[in-house]
């Protein structure tokens, strides 16, 4: 019997040598469980429909699958249900260690996919998270996304790249093209139609740059079935096309955020000859740098107002749309974000949202329906009215590092949707905002896709967070599930040590209450410091938990400080101003144990796609770099604060000077008997916020340091 075993195996590897999805499943592998590689053998089993299925092959475990994505949504499975290990999807997770000798399947597994369609990403993603990324992150984040099943991710890096060569050949002018486009990670806005120009001219050894990691990024993506999702024309145009051609119909779209109206953006009518013109050229010569899988996402209205609200007018742009896309690419499917749907549903009624798809047919279109934690739009659709769709799990909005994400309502919706979303209901994904700090909710959401073996799927998730089956560890994740993760996440979300001071109304948008009691969080922490674990995964989730229980407590500080104030209370002002600073401090060195929230890091991120070739390209990439997190942008104001992290960098810095100066110039008012203080010292503020996305002087940490479990074991005790 050993024998046959043997010669199975031999087989195997032979046929392995000549089959593409065996070679990606084990070079997968090898990149992801590298010392445990050997023991696992791959082979492909023809199938109508995704699956995967496991069982031994003498001492090897044998994952068979449709494919390479199947297979890797296999030996995911078994890392973190036969070797309780998690891979995280950033490098600085680390690479998990199995056990040695690998567990037995001791019952075979077959697994089936419940939906034929997994999507992942989102325009925002390339700003807030991945402007800055190389081909090691990339590399990292497609195996992850293997693992957990995606196969049609969003794919618009490099575009701008093929712009640039579509623009200039038209006879538009370097300077022209390069200052039409914004800075790297303004990048999404201005590829969803909402701002031009800030932040440009966009260096061209970016742009070059990003050609060749979209030539990387989609070969790798296709070796694991995916589809990649490639950009369309949507109609946005420079400003230099009026000059070529004076007779186009090209208007200016609605104002975006606050933005003047020098950054507006130009769109040219999809009615138009010349649209059709530019939509075949930008797609074939697309398809000559990436190649194509015929899915392309194309929005046209993203948080801007149509021309016109008439059924007929919207029904009569999408079908124009769809046939430059067909006569560009037969085969094409028109993939829009249903964000609009939601966001302006004081205008995309029923009558509206059914006009605009069904001039396009069915079979066509994919919808993403993108926030369905907050609102599934299907149900007030009939469906979406039979355009195949998929529901998303959105999570994240700025890359907030804010605990969100309502994990029984999402397990009951979706169940919702499996029983009476339709026959078109084609999917699940996820659209999230940003990498956040709740990798949990993205894995669970993910594995709905699935027809997986039931299981207590907190304490399995705590068990592989750890690494070993550990009661303190099942708890503090149960109370987790039931009493933290209760509620969907929303924009400028972080607590009020991060956020800029206020008397009476906010003046950024940021929210800072919780759904949920943080003595519940706080008994959470205790549970996992009585667990006593070590590695990656915990030494994360204890330093997370942590940073958000100390960030909750700045609110019972600042209403102290309040009460103090009201009454004109010195001592007590300064008392609470005291422990608000301490407890910044406080976070800014836990925070700096880990790289996932290093400032530092997003900086010399950023600071790396420069050269010495490019004079001031080092600083133009920071100063990008630190716009984004702090004022977002000086045009208007409106978006202070929309993608700040509590990082360290930011805390010790940025927010430690804010609520500094304002206890600063409240005490003096309060010494002089004046009431002016806060009307003067708001410019102030905004100048200093202003001055910290443009400071090159500073320099933060871009490497971990200190030992995170005593340190959040430290501040756990302090702060008790």
């Amino acid at each position: 019997m050993k024998k046959l075993f043997v010669l199975a195996a031999v087989a195997l590897a032979l046929l392995s040598c000549s089959d593409k999805n065996v070679k990606s499943a084990r070079e997968l592998a090898l990149r992801v469980v590298p010392d445990a590689a050997e023991g696992f053998v791959f082979k492909t089993e023809s199938c109508d429909s995704d699956f995967f299925a496991l069982s031994m092959l003498g001492d090897k475990v044998l994952i068979m699958g449709n494919n390479a994505g199947s297979m890797a949504v296999g030996l995911n499975y078994y890392l973190k249900y036969f070797c309780n290990v998690d891979y995280g999807w950033l490098p600085s997770c680390g690479t998990p260690v199995l056990p040695d000798p690998l567990p037995m399947v001791e019952e075979p597994i077959r697994c089936t996919a419940r939906v034929s369609e997994r999507f992942f990403l989102n325009y925002c993603t390339f700003g807030y998270t991945m402007p800055w990324w190389h081909w090691e992150e990339w590399e990292r984040a497609i195996d992850w996304m293997a693992l957990n099943g995606i196969n049609l991710p969003l794919a618009i890096t490099g575009q701008e790249s093929i712009w640039y060569k579509i623009w200039t050949g038209m006879g538009l002018s370097d300077e022209e093209v390069r200052s039409y486009f914004t800075g790297p990670a303004h990048l999404p806005w201005h590829r969803m139609q909402n701002i031009d120009h800030w932040g440009g001219p966009l260096p061209q050894a970016w742009l070059d740059g990003q050609l060749k990691l979209q030539q990387r990024i989609v070969a790798r993506e296709r070796e694991f079935a995916m589809r990649p999702v490639l950009p369309a024309f949507a109609g946005h145009v420079p400003e230099g096309l009026k000059r070529l051609y004076p007779d186009a119909p090209i208007d200016t779209l609605g104002k975006w955020a606050g933005y003047p109206d020098e950054y507006r953006c130009l769109f040219l009518d999809p009615l138009s000859d010349l649209y059709a013109r530019i939509q075949k050229e930008f797609i074939d010569m697309e398809k000559r740098y990436y190649g194509t899988d015929h899915v392309y996402g194309l929005d046209i209205f993203n948080e801007v107002d149509s021309p016109s609200w008439e059924p007929e007018y919207l029904a009569h742009v999408s079908g124009k749309v769809y046939e430059t896309l067909a006569a560009a690419d037969p085969d094409a499917v028109w993939l829009q974000m249903g964000w609009m749907f939601y966001y302006d549903r004081r205008h995309w009624t029923p009558e509206r949202v059914a006009a605009y798809l069904g001039a396009v047919p069915a079979d066509r279109q994919l919808i993403l329906d993108y926030f369905c934690e907050k609102e599934e739009v299907w149900r007030r659709t009939e469906s979406f009215y039979g355009v195949p769709y998929i529901w998303c799990y959105l999570g994240n909005f700025g890359g907030n590092t804010f605990l969100a994400g309502p994990f029984e309502t999402v397990g009951e919706r979706i169940a919702g949707t499996f029983e009476g979303g339709g026959s078109n209901f084609k999917g699940i994904g996820s659209t999230l905002e940003g990498f956040d700090c709740n990798p949990m909710m993205y894995e669970y959401v993910l594995e709905q896709a699935w027809n997986l073996p039931g299981c207590d799927w907190p304490a399995r998730y705590a068990d592989r967070r750890l690494g070993a089956v550990n009661d303190e560890q099942r708890a503090a994740w149960k109370l987790l599930c039931d009493k933290v993760y209760i509620w969907n996440s929303g924009s400028f979300l972080g607590s009020l040590a991060n956020m800029r001071p206020f008397l009476g109304k906010p003046t950024t948008y940021t929210g800072y209450r919780i759904r949920y009691d943080n003595d519940d969080l706080g008994r959470a922490i205790g549970l996992m410091l009585e667990a006593d674990g070590c590695g990656r995964a915990y030494e994360f989730d204890l330093v997370n938990l942590t940073r958000q229980w100390l960030g909750n407590k700045s609110t019972g500080i600042y209403e102290r400080w309040l009460d103090a104030y009201g009454r004109r209370d010195l001592d007590g002002m300064c008392s609470a101003a005291d422990s608000m600073l301490e407890l910044i401090d406080d976070m800014d060195a836990l925070t700096g144990t880990q790289s996932f929230f290093l400032a530092g890091k997003w900086i010399s991120d950023a600071r790396a796609w420069g050269s010495d070739r490019m004079d001031g390209s080092y600083g133009y990439f920071e100063r990008n770099a630190r716009n984004i997190l702090t004022t977002w942008s000086d045009a208007g104001m409106t978006l202070n604060d929309y993608a700040i992290r509590e990082w360290n960098g930011i805390l010790g810095t940025y927010s430690r000077h804010r609520w500094e100066s304002f206890f600063t110039a409240a005490e003096e008012g309060v010494r002089s008997g004046s009431d002016a203080w806060y009307e003067r010292w708001l410019p102030q503020v905004k100048a200093f916020e202003r001055a910290w996305g443009e400071d090159l002087q500073g320099s933060f940490a871009s490497e971990p340091s200190g030992d995170p479990i005593q340190t959040a074991t430290d501040l756990y005790v302090k702060w008790l």
